[in-house]
């Protein structure tokens, strides 16, 4: 079977009389001693806990393989792209990622950033296995985690019928495509469930308080807020809620499932806005392993997207010893197949008309009096979902 390399091109920089490579692969030396695997995420600004639980789970997985071998005899090691959650900054960290050599890439987790981001990985020739969850980066390599058309349905009948909301105001951030669109498709799911949407209100991330927002809300007769927002918005919004006592429920969007959700907002004004997100590292079934793992490793508990970067690094090390190397056709062609692979996230099966896992396990979440997220038991119950 053949073993090609994917090449990222060919640089040639004249640098102290000696000519350098860079290509798949390669280090600064041309020695090629090591699989380089991008990990692109916020990991500065506003959303660095989770992008730093992101790459811990990166790092984890590739420790255990370099442990254990390496893959395909050489060591993996990840390589930190830091897109700050902002397009703009994503397109040059990965050009200037691309440009010194990379064999492949796990990431970005912002959609509006893998809509720009994405395609740069796959015209130089890499499979992204991505954590965007908006449907326009649909086709654009592989993901384990859910889904926009996944994600929509499940808080649209958390409100109808576990909240059993006849009204519900939406409140969403109006500059990323995943949070615009997300709102948009649970808005037709209540609609569709004769539920009102009494509120439709568009904000602006980067405020120091939405206390006005809030306050316009809670004149409304809405029975549940719906904050379609990223964690650092969502926590203040959950907090200014709480302040202001409004009578109206508060639940937070999948955006907000992180860690930092809690640190922001205080943990009594967390447990009173539960989460649309997916289980807690400690809630898959079989996960205690790889909690401890990770805790010996880093010495501090798993990120919310620990488990989903730490089996997105080891799903496509799995297809490249399948396919014997990086070849962008044949990791394609094998990880469009994949029905069953078992991992920290369970088991995952791919469509390969769109990349995604189907199916996708979204829950509701609540935080406990200790600051952690686990599958609310009442929700569970009330739409029958096996937890």
């Amino acid at each position: 079977m053949p073993r090609p390399l994917v090449l990222l091109g060919l640089a040639l920089v004249l640098l102290s009389s000696q000519v350098v490579i860079a290509c798949g692969g390669s280090d600064e030396s041309g020695e090629g001693d090591s699989w380089r695997i991008g990990l692109e995420a916020p990991l500065s600004g506003d959303q660095s806990v989770l992008g730093e639980g992101m790459l811990q789970g990166a790092q984890l997985a590739a420790e255990q393989l370099n442990s254990d071998g390496g893959l395909l005899g050489k060591d993996v090691e990840i390589v930190p792209i830091d897109d700050e959650a902002d397009a703009d900054a994503g397109v040059v960290a990965a050009n200037e990622a691309i440009e010194a050599g990379l064999d492949g890439v796990v990431g970005p987790y912002n959609s509006g950033v893998g809509i720009e981001t994405l395609p740069l990985y796959i015209k130089a020739g890499l499979v992204p296995i991505r954590l965007t969850s908006d449907n326009e980066t649909d086709g654009l390599g592989f993901t384990l985690q859910p889904m926009t058309n996944q994600i929509a349905p499940v808080a649209g009948q958390a409100m109808s019928q576990w909240l059993g909301a006849k009204k519900v105001a939406i409140v969403f951030d109006q500059t990323e495509t995943y949070t615009k669109n997300v709102a948009a498709a649970i808005r037709d799911e209540l609609e569709s469930a004769n539920v009102e949407v009494v509120a439709y209100e568009a904000i602006k991330p980067g405020a120091d308080s939405y206390d006005a927002q809030v306050k316009q809300l809670a004149g409304t007769d809405a029975e549940v807020v719906y904050a379609a927002v990223y964690y650092p918005e969502g926590a203040k919004i959950a907090k200014s809620m709480l302040d202001q006592n409004v009578k109206a429920q508060c639940l937070a969007d999948y955006a907000s499932y992180d860690t930092g959700f809690v640190t922001d907002a205080g943990i009594e004004a967390a447990m009173s806005c539960p989460v649309v997100g997916v289980p807690a590292p400690n809630d898959f079934q079989g996960s205690e392993p790889f909690v401890e793992d990770f805790q010996e490793e880093f010495d501090t508990a798993p990120g919310t997207w620990s488990p989903y970067t730490y089996d997105s690094v080891n799903f496509l090390a799995e297809a490249v010893k399948e396919t014997d190397g990086f070849d962008a056709d044949a990791l394609n062609t094998f990880l469009g197949k994949v029905d069953g692979w078992k991992g920290w996230t369970g088991e995952v099966t791919i469509d390969p008309a769109t990349g995604n896992r189907d199916p996708a396990t979204v829950v509701v979440t609540s935080v406990d009096k200790e600051g952690n997220f686990r599958v609310d038991s009442e929700w569970a119950t009330a739409v029958d979902a096996p937890y």
